[in-house]
């Protein structure tokens, strides 16, 4: 099938809006693993004095993961659809978060918002045009030493890695898309999994675009070599002022 991209993919996304929340909370362990993954930014201090963004933050549910792990962090969280953004400016919890209405791509592109301390980005990079391109300016929107998180449907490599992932799809995911009318997006993101990097493929193109330290981390259940959570950081600024 032919992908999602750009406009017609955040189209998809408003008009998935409404039951997004509904459908991925039947996920075991879906907010356990964002929550699990946003902990893995580890900001001292619950975040005091930090700025963290959450892109591509949907309807909200990464940025209560940044908010229950950081209390104290100042939280930026941006998506492209306005539905989604509407979604997660009604989220209880949430009032102390700035919500901004852009894609990654102009968000990254201009850098207008930055800089910030972390950056974490869950199911985001498959569903971009350009994740290089993304990447490198999430890159350039840290201060140094700074960290990005993403969260992301990551097939390990394994035959049986794509296996699952496909059974979930046919068996729950579809049929559950299909009863909201929202077929189009859900076929999208089981098609995004099965054409996107395998863990390692992404944690090379990570340090491709500049980040140290690149480590991939499974996550525990059914997505089990299915999800990974990627963790890197900006190069430090040395002694001579170097990157």
């Amino acid at each position: 099938m032919t992908l999602l991209h750009d406009a017609e993919l955040t189209a998809a996304f408003d008009r998935g809006a409404d039951s997004y929340d509904r459908l991925v909370s039947l996920n075991p362990g879906y907010h356990a693993h964002l929550r699990r993954s946003a902990r893995r930014l580890a900001l001292p201090d619950g975040g005091a004095g930090r700025r963290v963004l959450d892109l591509g933050c949907g309807t909200g549910a990464s940025t209560a993961a940044l908010a229950a792990a950081f209390p104290r962090a100042e939280i930026v969280g941006a998506d492209a659809s306005s539905a989604m953004l509407a979604r997660a400016r009604g989220r209880r919890g949430l009032e102390r978060v700035r919500f901004v209405h852009a894609t990654a791509e102009e968000l990254t592109a201009d850098g207008g918002h930055g800089p910030f301390d972390a950056v974490f980005a869950a199911y985001l990079f498959r569903n971009v045009a350009a994740p290089d391109a993304v990447l490198r300016g999430v890159h350039d929107l840290l201060v140094p030493d700074g960290r990005l998180v993403a969260h992301e449907y990551t097939l390990g490599g394994r035959r049986a890695d794509r296996l699952v992932w496909s059974a979930v799809c046919r068996g729950v995911v579809m049929p559950l898309g299909a009863l909201t009318g929202d077929g189009a997006l859900y076929r999208h993101l089981w098609h995004s999994v099965l054409r996107f990097d395998t863990a390692p493929e992404f944690a090379a193109r990570m340090r491709r675009a500049g980040f140290d330290g690149v480590r991939v981390l499974p996550l525990p259940g059914w997505q089990t070599g299915v999800a990974h959570t990627f963790t890197g950081r900006r190069h430090p600024i040395t002694a001579d002022g170097a990157r």
